[in-house]
Parts: C-alpha cells; structure tokens; sequence
C-alpha cells in the first residue's frame, strides 16, 4: 500500500497521530495512534472497518510490544495481509444491539425502563493490555450503538430521564465518575477514551451538579465546588496574559477587553476516531491542513460535528471555521458554571470569592446581550470574533438564553416569535433552517435541542408553543419506535416517515439523550 502524503500533514512511523505533546496537558495514557503507529495508520487508510472508531475501540489479544514487534517482522513480507493480521491480534469491542431486542408490544415506557439496563455500564477495570478506554470508578450510562463509553454533554440528558426514573443513585455516580475526571486530567474528555483528551464537550456538568442537588438532599453544591472550579480554570486557561483582539486555548479577549469563549481542540491532527475522513477532507480545503484539522476537532467538541453553523459561507465543510466563533450556546452555559461557582462558594462560607464569581457572571451576561444578540434577525448568533460581526447563521443554540434565564423578555418574544414562524415542523423543531448532509443541520433534530428550546419557551411563559413542540417530538418518537422498536440519535422533522440522516456514520440507536428527554416529557 502507498504511504499517503498530505501538504503539512507529516505521517511517519514516529509521528502518526502524536496529538499530546508538551503542549498539552500531562497526560500517561496513549491513544491507539501513539501505541501503534504506522500500524494504526495503515488500518485506518485501508478501511479495514467500516466504521474508523472501530480499531480506536479494538482490544489487543497480545501485549501492544508484541503486537508491533509481529507488526514490523511481518509487514514487509511477500504475503502480508494487513486484515487477517489485525483479527488475529484485536478483538472489536460489539454495541448493544448485537445481543438486544426490543419488544415493541410492550410499550414505550417498558421498552425505557429496560434499556437503562441495557445502555448501564459497570465500574471499568483495568485491561489486561492497554486499550482506548479510560477506566472510570462507577457505573454509567452510555449512548449506545458505536458509542461504547460515556459522553460528556449527552449525560445531562440522560440524567433527565434517570430522574424520572427514580435512579438518583445511578445519577450521583456519573457525576461522580465525571468529578473524577476533572481531578485526573483537569476537564471532561468528550468520551472516556484516550483519543478525547485533547476536547471538553459543552460544560454542562454544574447543570448535572445542580440536577443531583435538586433530587438528593444529602448532596450539596459545596461538595463539588473544587471540581467545578478545576473545570473552570480548564475553559479560562490563558486568560489572565490575553491581549485585546488576541485568543488562546478557549479563551478570546476581544478588543474592548470582554473575555468570552470559543471551542478549541488542543490537537491540529486526523481524529483518531475518524482518521481516514479528516484525512481525505483536508485534501478538500484551502485552509492549511493543520487549521483546517483544528476547526473540525473544535466542532467536535462543540457536539455539532458537523453543522452549516461552523461554515464560513453556511454551506460546505470543507470552510469549517469554529476557531473563529464563539458559541452563545458555550458562553451561556459558562455563565451558568459561573453562578453555580459563586452558589457553591457562598454555601461554604467563602463570601469573597462568590463575589468574584457572581460579578464575572454578570459581566459575561452582560457580554451576551451585546455581542450574540442578533437585533436584525430577532434572534441570538453566534459571533465572529476574527470579523467582529455576527454570524447569519439562525440554529436551536439561540434558545439557550432562554434557558438558563438570560434572555430579556422582549429578547424571549422574539425567539419564540422566530421558532414559531421558521423552526416549527411536523416532527418537532429544524436544527437549523439550512438543508445540508451535515446532521446538525435540517431537515434533522435532536432530542436535547428539543428539551433545551421546550423548557427555554415554559420560562418565559411561552407554554402552548411549548407544549406544540412537546407533543409533536413524543409523537415522532413513539411512531419511529412502533414501526422499528428502535429510539433513535436524530429524527427527521421535517419527514417524519424518513430517517435522520448526514454525518460520518450510519444512524445509531440506543439512544441515551433520546431516552431521558423523552421520559422526561412523558412524564411532564
């Protein structure tokens, strides 16, 4: 097989995929990358899978030395099958539907109750040779389908439904193994797995601490205030050195001296996880490869991988420029961290620092209003912090604002005004009014932008668009799963009869946040 080369892209036997470097945080663990390389390279580049997340999962039969040591004896042999030689040496970890199946007679809630079953996952031990996975203490709750381990901002949504379900205990353990995390490597990895230690996700965990906290009077916000405030520092990184009109990590200092934030992955390389689609869409671009690289590990972790939101002209990928945004929906839920800092830190007794922490909530809500409201469109964008000028891109992240109470009521009239009048379909409401095969855009939808946009509406007392919205998801739902027994990643809204579709890989069911927000509403 041809070595592939790529303008800027350097891959060699020493270099493939060394995304964590001194640069980044002190991490021991090693990416499937950096334990095989020119192995894992190789695999990717032939599609020895279909799926490339699958040989970042496999489980080594044989220690990670002998396998490289077989590897290269092997390699350059006259009969040398490349496939035959990684199914003797790794296991491919299954999903859950290998072994479940659903019995749609029994009804929607039945078929709920059950998969918490299902999708539960037990405390991670250490495996005989080194995988991906990064252990955690106690039991979680996974996606499902291909996604095998925890997810950082899908578990807010899952915990929704566990609420309803009564399973408080299984909540406190994921915020606790989520709390873990944040000690071990200062953040929340997008997944548990070597290969996201370079991405956060959106931080939604003080809405987790403030969800357990609510259901579990023994919790308090003091007994998680450290972490929270580690997860803190983590997103302000660099803050303190930023010049106006300069960024660094997450952080942006725009040239009036407000701070606000950005999605930033600290790695400029393939996704391991999608090593042959970064690969080949960087040939695509006339960005250098290593931006390009950053702009679509960024998006990444926006969990909007991928949408015509991160676009420069709000059409194709290959102009991906998430470096240069900054989300309304991440600066809320900073907001969000930021009070539930100075909550945490006023229940301890430490006034001075809740003072510190409520007025850098106040500035950023502050922030809010004049940089992501939309005044024009009657709506909150994002803002392009490179141009100094809003983004024209209308999505579900302007309904943000309203739910974590930040939006003016005039600000939440028009918003609903605009979901009313362009978002509103059949199924529930459009990501985004551009029709794209990227996922996060239309004609698809997504379980947690539904819960988001629903409770934003109650809020502001916007209850009959709300309860519209509601119905017509449960109904989407409910259909899809008596004609298939599945819950589903992503729904069509648009064309209920179709299937959600876009993206990198096949549609997935399971689903962990399709579950806990339509429990969640059920329940309503």
């Amino acid at each position: 097989m041809m070595r592939p080369s790529l303008p800027g892209i350097k891959i060699t036997l020493l270099t493939c995929l060394l995304f964590i470097s001194s640069r980044l945080f002190a991490q021991n663990e090693l990416s499937p990358g950096q334990i095989y390389p020119d192995l894992f390279e190789k695999v990717q580049m032939a599609r020895i899978y279909p799926d490339s997340k699958s040989f970042a999962d496999a489980i080594p039969k044989k220690r990670p030395s002998d396998i490289m040591k077989a590897y290269n004896t092997f390699k350059n042999t006259r009969n040398f099958d490349l496939k035959a030689f990684v199914n003797e040496y790794f296991n491919i970890p299954e999903s859950h539907q290998a072994t479940y199946q659903s019995d749609i007679s029994a009804g929607i809630e039945k078929h709920l109750d059950t998969l918490w079953t299902v999708l539960k996952r037990t405390p991670d031990t250490a495996s005989t040779y080194q995988t991906s996975l990064l252990p955690l203490p106690k039991p979680y709750i996974v996606p499902g389908g291909r996604f095998r381990e925890i997810y950082y901002w899908d578990s807010y949504f899952t915990m929704l439904g566990l609420q309803k379900a009564g399973r408080i205990k299984t909540i406190k353990d994921m915020v606790d193994n989520f709390a873990y995390l944040i000690n071990k490597y200062g953040f929340i990895p997008n997944g548990n797995r070597t290969y996201y230690l370079t991405r956060s996700q959106p931080p939604f965990f003080a809405a987790m601490v403030q969800l357990l906290t609510r259901h579990n009077k023994d919790v308090t916000l003091t007994d998680y205030k450290d972490v929270l405030e580690k997860e803190y520092h983590f997103w302000m990184k660099g803050a303190e050195q930023l010049k106006n009109g300069k960024a660094i990590n997450h952080v942006v200092k725009l040239t009036d001296g407000t701070i606000l934030n950005r999605y930033y992955d600290a790695s400029d390389r393939p996704r391991e996880e999608s090593y042959r689609e970064d690969f080949e869409a960087a040939k695509l671009t006339k960005q250098a490869p290593a931006t390009f690289l950053r702009n679509v590990r960024s998006a990444a972790e926006s969990g909007w991988d991928f949408s015509s939101r991160w676009f420069a002209d709000g059409k194709n990928y290959n102009q991906i420029i998430t470096t240069d945004l900054l989300p309304v929906d991440l600066n809320t839920l900073l907001y969000n961290l930021e009070i539930t800092i100075a909550k945490a830190n006023s229940e301890a007794g430490n006034q001075t620092k809740a003072a510190l922490f409520t007025k850098k909530a106040n500035l950023r809500k502050k922030a809010i209003h004049k940089y992501f409201w939309n005044k024009k469109q009657g709506f909150f964008t994002d803002y392009n912090w490179k141009n100094q000028s809003l983004s024209s891109q209308l999505t579900l992240a302007a309904t943000f604002p309203l739910y974590f109470n930040l939006a003016t009521p005039e600000q939440a009239k028009a918003v609903k005004e605009k979901l009313e009048r362009n978002f509103l379909k059949t199924g529930g409401l459009i990501t985004t009014l551009t029709t794209t095969k990227e996922q996060w855009d239309a004609p698809n939808a997504w379980a947690p932008l539904q819960y988001i946009s629903i409770t934003g509406l109650r809020n502001y007392g916007y209850d009959k668009l709300a309860d519209t919205v509601t119905s017509r998801w449960i109904n989407l739902n409910i259909s899809v799963f008596k004609e298939t027994g599945k819950l589903i990643e992503k729904y069509n809204v648009v064309q209920p009869n179709s299937k959600g579709g876009g993206g990198e890989y096949p549609l997935q069911d399971g689903f962990g946040w399709t579950n806990g927000v339509l429990l969640k509403l059920l329940k309503k």
